[in-house]
């Protein structure tokens, strides 16, 4: 098979830990040039150290995405590194799930929500804009959510910024027909990921479960117990209840790894097996 991604230099944002250092790993194994970025700086080192203890080739900045001088001081970086900027991976987020109700409590984490998952992508955006349209061709991967199809109880902010995601991939691909290809990844529940820590309201996923929670309910304490059938747990399973991080990672992989001519330009990612409605 074709390898289209040897060679290229990846930015990837929230590249310390989780989804973000898989990236970063599996594009370094194929070859890529890849600059880690995120506020975590001793993350940064580890996933750095692992791609370099394979033979790969990486680098990383402290940056917080919330910040534009950051993504350009990041976006800068990778071009005195390696002296271009190929791909952009918005991945940084957070999903401080909670209801209206909660607002005394959840007001703080919402404001850092559209911050990172809104503002976050649109710095991304604008740091590597020129120089892609001065190469002449780039792509800008950004991470939505399934939350992002539907407005649902529970995930008003949180699924707000993700469908302001939408609206910035797609107007960007409008915008550079021909110099930058945008893909939109929506993806559907990854727990492994972290990304739930965040949760304001335990409640609130009720949005994306609707009739299915109780089932949902059940499944995660059968988790939890070590009681859950062999076959929510195994990927090759129809019933597979709920992706692994890698599984999502290989398609942002495939994606990126095209010919400059074809773009993948929105793709959800789901276990075949999960409870989630949207």
């Amino acid at each position: 098979m074709s390898n289209h991604i040897s060679g290229k230099v990846i930015i990837v944002t929230g590249a310390a830990s989780g989804f973000g250092r898989l990236v970063c790993q599996k594009t370094a194994a194929l070859g890529a040039r890849v600059v880690c970025g995120d506020i975590n700086g001793a993350g940064l080192e580890e996933t750095v150290d692992t791609i370099e203890s394979a033979g790969g080739k990486a680098t990383a900045r402290v940056t917080d995405v919330r910040r534009l001088a950051d993504a350009r001081a990041l976006a800068k970086h990778a071009i005195d590194r390696f002296g271009a900027i190929d791909v952009m991976v918005n991945n940084a987020g957070v999903m401080p799930l909670g209801f209206f109700a909660d607002h005394a409590r959840a007001a703080d984490a919402w404001e850092r929500c559209i911050d990172v998952n809104f503002k976050g992508v649109l710095n991304g955006i604008i740091a590597v804009h020129d120089q892609m349209i001065a190469q002449g061709r780039g792509q800008v991967v950004n991470l939505s959510s399934i939350y992002s199809n539907f407005p649902v109880a529970g995930a008003a902010v949180y699924a707000a910024t993700k469908a302001a995601v939408n609206f910035l991939s797609e107007a960007l691909r409008v915008e550079s027909q021909g110099k930058i290809k945008v893909t939109n990844v929506r993806p559907t529940g990854v727990p492994a990921t972290g990304l739930a820590s965040g949760i304001v309201n335990d409640a609130a996923v009720v949005g994306i479960l609707g009739q299915n929670a109780a089932a949902y309910l059940q499944q995660m304490q059968a988790f939890a117990a070590g009681e859950l059938p062999a076959e929510a747990s195994d990927a090759d399973h129809i019933e597979y209840y709920a992706l692994a991080p890698e599984h999502l990672a290989d398609q942002i992989v495939y994606a990126i790894d095209q010919p400059w001519g074809v773009s993948i330009s929105d793709i959800t990612v789901r276990a075949a097996g999960d409870r989630y409605i949207l």
